[in-house]
Order: structure tokens, then sequence, then C-alpha cells
């Protein structure tokens, strides 16, 4: 019987030998990968009136490598869809492998991916300071930011951070783009909502007698667009002193009828969707080393489509170089796995639009 030491020195030798043949480097690299788990107890959330936690989650993509080498990496921050966890990318979708994948192929070069928890108690965030749910903008900037440039080996320029988002992550994406193109260079929005207006107005959706009548925001759970809608009204609209949803309802209803607010509308449009921004914030867009964003064209909300297609014509009136693409598809089907939109038009973007040092 082979011992056991004389066994690990003949499989060191077989991995030498493969590795430098070239004959098995994916699974050099599928075992080199890590995945780290980390905390970030946040300042800018003192005060929030809807118990947002301060620590905040994130898991963070190492590629194989990271630990022996004195190269610094570029860092593409990931905005998860608020209906998955920071972690369904990993724990669900196989990331880790597909980023394994990507590199071992040649995509793209060797990156740091970080996935973090944006998410209030009602669900999305919308990436903004709100005195109800607290200072997203600022944890992303001022602290996020920072802590991954002084605790990981991340190449600390603009020029070197992008950032991706999915639904309303892809919003995000976006919206930090147009507000701090001097933090991220690249930004590519997955399937992005709330660039503009739709085919219904949006007073049309949440449950306007269950939000005047909630006297909880367990109340208005009880339905997933007054959910949405009171996300965004606690982040645009935001009132901490109106308990318990702390926000200044755009309308109300008069027995069948729906009576709309126009300054707090006005107020909303404004606040939320990019396309009421594009004029303000287009010096920092074409600023950009690359943005693209892309949308389903059978999404069963059309909504989503119709504002799409109407954010790229607005963006094309401002000049401001860009990508847009309608693909064959449905919302969040085609976007994980080796055919997936990930592999072959996320990574691929950041490959050509990220510095990446020595590669």
């Amino acid at each position: 019987m082979i011992s056991t030491r004389i066994r690990i020195a003949l499989g060191l030798v077989l991995v030498l030998v493969f590795t430098a043949s070239g004959i098995a480097p994916s699974f050099a690299a599928a075992i080199g990968s890590q995945l780290v788990n980390r905390e970030l107890r946040s300042e800018k959330f003192a005060g929030n009136r809807i118990g947002t936690n301060p620590v905040r989650k994130m898991a963070v993509y190492l590629p194989a490598g990271y630990d022996e080498s004195s190269k610094r990496y570029p860092v593409i921050y990931f905005l998860a869809s608020p209906f998955d966890s920071y972690r369904t990318l990993f724990d669900q979708r196989n990331a880790q492998r597909l980023f394994d994948r990507a590199i071992e192929g040649r995509v793209i070069a060797p990156f740091i991916l970080v996935s973090v928890d944006m998410t209030t108690p009602l669900g999305c965030s919308w990436y903004v300071n709100s005195p109800v749910t607290g200072n997203w903008e600022d944890f992303m900037i001022q602290e996020l930011v920072p802590y991954i440039d002084a605790n990981f080996k991340a190449l600390p320029s603009r020029d070197s951070r992008g950032i991706v988002g999915h639904f309303m992550g892809g919003y995000g994406a976006i919206r930090f783009g147009m507000r701090h193109p001097d933090v991220f260079g690249s930004v590519y929005a997955l399937h992005p909502v709330g660039t503009g207006s739709g085919v219904q107005i949006m007073d049309s959706r949440p449950n306007w007698d269950l939000l005047t009548d909630a006297t909880s925001l367990d109340d208005v759970r009880k339905d997933g667009f007054s959910t949405i809608f009171t996300a965004i009204f606690q982040a645009h609209l935001p009132n901490p002193d109106k308990p318990p949803l702390f926000v200044d309802l755009p309308a109300h209803k008069v027995g069948d009828q729906l009576v709309i607010d126009s300054k707090l509308t006005e107020r909303l449009r404004n606040n939320f969707l990019l396309e009421t921004m594009i004029a303000q914030y287009a010096d920092n867009l074409k600023s950009l080393r690359g943005f693209k964003f892309d949308w389903a064209r059978n999404d069963t909300i059309e909504d989503h489509i119709y504002s799409n297609q109407a954010f790229t014509h607005k963006l094309n009136e401002f000049g401001i170089v860009h990508e847009a693409e309608e693909y064959n598809g449905t919302w969040g089907e085609p976007n994980w796995g080796e055919d997936g939109r990930v592999y072959t038009e996320v990574l691929p973007f950041f490959g050509r639009h990220l510095v990446f040092g020595d590669k």
C-alpha cells in the first residue's frame, strides 16, 4: 500500500505537470478562487425611522492566486435585485465558478467582485440618502468603497472600478454612475427599472386604500406593488414625522376617484426617475469609460420596456455615448450560466472598459 506521504507527493507532481502543460488550468483556477464574507458597521444609518440595520453584510469574490500575488485588481460592485439576497448569485447561480471560467477563458482578466446587502426592512433602498431609511448613497461612496480599497488588493481608481446591478440594482448602478463618475468609471445595468415614465402612470400601481389605512409596515407587505412604491416614497418623499409609513403620499382616493397631488408628484419624478436627471448629469455620464444597459423584450410589465426605450433615446438627445440592447427573452431569465448575459455581455464589457494594471 502506498503511504499517505507518497500519495500527496505524487498528487502535487501531477498538478504541477498538468498546470505547466496547460492540460488542466481550470482545475487549478477552480480551487484557487475565494469567497470571503465580511460585515461593515455603518455610521450612515443613525436616526433612520424603520429599523435599518447598520451592520451591512457582503460577499467578496477574490480570483485564483490572490493571496500569493503582489498585484492589485480592479473591483466590480454588484447590486442585486432586492427580490434576491446579496448572496443569491453565489448560493444559487454558481457565480464563483462562472467568474473562474471567465478568467480562465480570458473573457476578462482577474478581478474582485463585491456583492453587498443594500436592502431596507421594506425592500429596496433605492440607493439614496433618506432620513427615513438611512443614507445609502453616503454608505456606498464614503464607507464601502474606502473599506474595500483599504482591506483588499484593489486598484483604488475610478478607471479600475465598475458597478453593475440587476433590475432595481440596475437603477442603482446607473444612479451611482450619474452622480459619482469619479468613483465608478464603468456602469452596466441589467434590465433597470425606474429609468422613466411607463405606459401606466406610477400612481396606478399601489393600493391607495391600503396605504392610507396602514397601521404598520406589515400592512403594506400584503400587496407587492404597494410594498415597492412605499419603499420608493420612503426614499424620495420621506417624512420622518408621519408614522407608520414615514412618507408624504402623492395621491389618495376620494370614493373611486384617484386624486393626485401635482407638487408631490413633480418632486417624486424629479428625484426618482433617471430620465429626469439626464440633463443635470449629462457631463458626468459623458465622462464614463463605458455605459451599457439592457432589457428583455418580453417583460410582462410593459412599462419597463417602454421606459428603457425612451431612456436610450433621451441619452442620445444629450449626446451621451452608451450601449443599449433589447434582447429576446423575459426578465431575469438569461443572466446566469455560460450562455447568460453576465458571462457573454457583462464580463466582456468590463474586460474592455476597466483598467487592469499589470495583466
